[in-house]
């Protein structure tokens, strides 16, 4: 499908979605973002739902300005997968000991390392730009600076909620890694600091949504802003990354004598701010559960822990500012998904895939999402799919 126009107060809603099939919340969330001065676009895509602030899977172009809930409270959330030299004739029949290995290796939840990891350990990783990138720690908020030993720790983890790591097939039947995560509790703590420093400021006191406060350029506000949320879209990169070489390394022991081999890895972030050009004016602008999808950007669409996934390529459509999806998105809120399902019906849904299956993450249950084939229809001018993924195995946090 193409997009469908709302009307908006500053800016029209370009949909890449059916209106009707979008909830009441989340349809007044887009249109009081609308409403703020500084919008120069908007574009919604087809895994909308809604979030704080912003709903998810929004894509705010604005002049000037850049709003923090926009960008959701884990800064540089995102995906990276890597096609393998394995398929599926060399996994073994029982996939347990494989999801033990990786739960062994990266920590899941709240957990962290007992050291920080050095990445000038791991197979083929480098070092370059890690120095530097640290040594930049000093430069953020204080407010947060008491966490540093846990940031340090947490580089490589997992985290909880949606967050997992994936053995993949795809049609072929090659084995593909993948994983979705991103700041960590340093990126939240920047997030719902630099959010409650913007509800103070004068500018943003007649909103409609106090979740809506932004930071305007040439601030010292917008300054320190920036400079926090770069750098902690940067760990969630880092992080993604050792996350990736733990998993290689994983893969490298294991299957010892198939001697796998990696392609380049493909990531990409999904909740971020970009500065971009469009219409000849220079835009921040904000993916909140969408990803870059300029011409020729490879991206990843991952489903639920039930079903498919998919690499895409993007097309470089202009009027979604280069944007698709970030996966599926929830049709249901946690609490609904815990009301409504049990855990006989995760291990149905979830049938063939070696994960958990406890109440702990009933909440994840593929029910609770749209259909991720459904979605990927709806953005057909947006990319197009390279491959499309099923899990064997599936840790979450």
């Amino acid at each position: 499908m193409s997009y469908v126009e709302v009307p908006g107060a500053q800016v029209p809603i370009r949909m890449w979605a059916d209106p009707a099939t979008v909830e009441g919340v989340a349809l007044q969330q887009l249109r009081n973002v609308a409403t703020l001065p500084w919008i120069k676009g908007l574009a919604v895509m087809p895994d909308v739902h809604y979030g704080k602030g912003a709903t998810v899977g929004s894509v705010i172009a604005m002049h000037g300005a850049v709003c923090p809930a926009a960008v959701g409270v884990d800064i540089g959330c995102g995906m990276s997968a890597v096609k393998t030299s394995l398929t599926a004739n060399d996994l073994p029949a029982d996939l347990s000991r494989l999801r033990s290995k990786i739960e062994q290796a990266i920590p899941v939840g709240r957990g962290m390392h007992d050291d920080p990891v050095d990445p000038g350990r791991l197979h083929g990783y480098g070092t370059a730009g890690w120095d530097d990138f640290w040594s930049r720690f000093d430069g953020i908020a204080d407010a947060v600076k008491f966490r540093q030993d846990r940031a340090t720790k947490q580089m490589g983890t997992l985290g909880s909620g949606n967050h997992f790591i994936e053995f993949c097939l795809d049609e072929d039947d090659a084995v593909w890694l993948m994983l979705h995560s991103g700041s960590r509790n340093i990126g939240k703590e920047l997030a719902d600091f630099h959010i409650g420093e913007a509800q103070k400021l004068p500018h943003n006191q007649g909103l409609v949504d106090r979740d809506l406060a932004v930071f305007i350029a040439d601030t010292p506000q917008m300054a320190a802003y920036r400079n926090d949320l770069f750098w902690a879209q940067e760990y969630a990169k880092h992080n993604r990354a050792i996350m990736m070489a733990l998993f290689q390394d994983i893969v490298r022991k294991e299957f010892k004598k198939a001697r796998p081999t990696f392609e380049p890895v493909i990531s990409c972030h999904h909740n971020y701010v970009a500065e971009e050009r469009y219409d000849g004016m220079d835009l921040l602008v904000t993916r909140k559960g969408a990803i870059r999808a300029g011409s020729g950007d490879y991206g990843i669409i991952p489903g639920s822990m039930g079903t498919g996934s998919y690499i895409v390529k993007g097309l470089g459509n202009e009027k979604s500012f280069n944007s698709a999806s970030h996966g599926a998105g929830r049709k249901m809120s946690r609490n609904a998904a815990k009301k409504r399902f049990s855990t006989k019906d995760l291990e149905e849904q979830t049938r063939g895939v070696e994960c958990r299956k406890d109440s702990g993450v009933v909440d994840e249950i593929p029910g609770a999402y749209k259909p991720i084939e459904k979605v990927i229809d709806q953005q057909r001018d947006l990319v197009q799919v390279v491959a499309k993924l099923k899990q064997v195995i599936c840790v979450k946090g």
